[in-house]
């Protein structure tokens, strides 16, 4: 499949360990084994692609831990929003989670994580890719989506399109600060009960609520491993079953992984429940060791919650 090529890009000068692009997700297309993609941090990419009045949907292009050199070849307005990656223009400090002009020739990089793992670099108007199966977002375990439509990372060498734009007749906006996730913070991780909860036991329940976890290093976009109590299941066996965005799956070591947006569509392990969107989001921000805590929340405050999240956009 072809993409058309429009008259705005940048090229990537530095390929960095992990960056992709990303839309809202790819659904209705999980009875066929494929999983929705879309933005580990639905917050930051969200607020990335407002800034710049992009609708929602709009390819964002997702950067896990820096290392990430850009270079405009047409002058645009940009938006980074996010974890702080320690970005800079031009040697320069590129301030978060407000509209910036990058222009012609200028060099954008992305270090080392500050605060937060994921930063989300959006462009006026989006970034051009084809759509497969309805989305560009880029899930490299299937093969689909991205800027080459492949399921590829970003390359040295390759380039991102972008709609032919004149930034500086566009408004300046930002966030205020005051709105700024502290991702330095312990997360507090909005759970949904349901599932096999009840097949747990009950002191394994309250050390799930009221006990702290860390984040392993065994972490990605398919899902994040915690460290903590060892929990106790009566359950041994079931059967595979459709499994959602946030899913808290408990594997025989007793070990809590959480589900993202490049999980698997089927899981045959116990579940305490799910996380909200909005938590997940939280969730792919924290580094390995960080510190996490679960708070039990009913479906109809998570869903009030959401409805609130997504007027906004």
């Amino acid at each position: 499949m072809t993409t058309t090529h429009t008259s705005g890009h940048l090229n990537i000068l530095r390929a960095g360990p992990l960056a992709l692009l990303q839309d809202s997700g790819r659904f209705g297309v999980r009875r066929l084994g494929i999983t929705q993609g879309g933005p580990a941090d639905l917050h930051a990419w969200a607020w990335a692609n407002r800034l710049l009045d992009n609708p929602w949907g709009n390819s964002v292009l997702e950067i896990t831990l820096g290392g990430l050199e850009l270079q405009a070849e047409h002058d645009c307005q940009i938006a980074i929003c996010g974890g702080d990656l320690g970005a800079t223009i031009d040697q320069q400090p590129a301030p978060l989670w407000q509209t910036i002009i990058l222009r012609r020739h200028q060099i954008l990089r992305f270090r080392l994580p500050i605060s937060g793992v994921r930063a989300y670099l959006a462009v006026k108007g989006g970034f051009d890719a084809a759509m497969i199966l309805g989305s560009r977002s880029c899930v490299t375990r299937d093969g689909l989506g991205g800027h080459k439509g492949d399921g590829s990372k970003i390359g040295q060498d390759d380039k991102l399109y972008f709609a032919a734009h004149t930034p500086d007749s566009l408004p300046a906006r930002q966030l205020p600060e005051s709105e700024h996730p502290d991702y330095s913070q312990q997360a507090l991780l909005d759970l949904i009960p349901g599932a096999q909860i009840a097949e747990f036991r009950g002191d394994s329940l309250y050390q799930t609520f009221n006990h702290g976890w860390q984040v392993d290093t065994r972490a990605d976009r398919m899902g994040i491993r915690l460290k903590g109590p060892v929990l106790q299941c009566h359950m041994k066996t079931m059967i595979s079953e459709g499994i959602s965005l946030g899913a808290v799956q408990v594997p025989p070591d007793g070990q809590p992984i959480v589900l993202l947006n490049d999980r698997q569509t089927i899981g045959g392990y116990p579940r305490l429940g799910t996380l909200t969107p909005l938590a997940c989001a939280r969730l792919a921000q924290c580094p390995p060791g960080h510190s996490v805590r679960f708070r039990a929340t009913g479906l109809l405050a998570a869903q009030a919650e959401q409805r609130r999240f997504r007027s906004g956009f």
